[in-house]
């Protein structure tokens, strides 16, 4: 692999994952009450088929908009909602919620005036994986999490090798150079990493932080999250690899980055560092 690809990669993946686990200590420390997603018990699978559901929801309305709607006002106002709303956040629990509400705004009015800025587009990026991979993680129990991932998984491969639906809507966010794939740009080609890449292995680590803090202290409670975020990268590693050797053709990377991860997990289990 490229070592400047490499370098992109690693770098966005740790920045993003340590920003979800800081803020999903925050919200631990907060205790603040969990509802799941669906009904209130975190631990309740059907709050995995219900986030499912609603990805798909998302993501036929989007593709429907992109096949109706040329413009790109609509799109530019969608970004710079979650943008805003998940930077308030991340950034609330480093500087307080005064000065990080007027430095969301800041880097939402910079990425209209600098459209086409790659570094403002990947700290967006990495700004919103962070913050909704923390609240969907704190939300979710482990159990439901791991069901959520692996139903995922399975859709990636669909979407990718067969519907294709999924090339297609990347491809058409990537031309609208919006923040919701990270750019990693190198001499030969410019890769397109999606935020679902990032925003997946933060929603399994803040689940997994939340569950160890109720047998282990911190820093011991970070143990699990950081092997099993350790995985991730190694999946999403050999897959940017392999797409490196073979430009231009698109490869799923949750399928791999799901299967390292719920091993390092069971590792985690039998190591004695994670308990059900």
């Amino acid at each position: 692999m490229n070592k400047k690809l490499l370098f992109y990669l690693t770098v966005i993946f740790l920045v993003t994952q340590a920003l979800a686990l800081y803020v999903g200590t925050g919200l631990i420390s907060m205790e603040l009450e969990r509802g799941g997603l669906v009904n209130e018990n975190p631990d309740d699978p059907i709050n995995s088929i219900g986030l499912f559901v609603y990805i798909l929801g998302s993501t036929a309305v989007i593709l429907l908009i992109i096949k109706f709607y040329k413009g790109d006002l609509l799109f530019k106002l969608l970004e710079s909602l979650l943008v805003f709303l998940t930077s308030w956040i991340v950034i609330s629990f480093i500087v307080g919620d005064e000065i990080a509400l007027i430095l969301a705004l800041v880097l939402v009015i910079t990425r209209w005036i600098y459209k086409k800025n790659i570094l403002l587009r990947n700290i967006a990026s990495v700004l919103a994986a962070a913050g909704a991979g923390a609240i969907i993680g704190y939300q979710l129990g482990v159990i439901p999490v791991i069901l959520f991932l692996v139903i995922l998984a399975g859709y990636d491969i669909i979407a990718v090798f067969y519907t294709k639906h999924m090339v297609s809507l990347a491809k058409a966010i990537t031309k609208k150079n919006l923040a919701f794939t990270f750019a990693l740009p190198t001499k030969e080609h410019q890769f397109e990493l999606g935020t679902g890449d990032m925003v997946i292995p933060a929603v399994f680590a803040v689940s997994v932080l939340v569950q160890t803090t109720k047998y282990f202290d911190f820093p011991f409670a970070l143990i699990s999250p950081i092997i099993v975020l350790w995985g991730s990268l190694v999946g999403l590693i050999l897959t940017l690899h392999y797409c490196s050797s073979k430009v231009g053709k698109a490869l799923p990377a949750l399928p791999l980055q799901t299967a390292i991860m719920l091993i390092m997990l069971a590792l985690c289990y039998v190591m004695k560092v994670f308990v059900f």
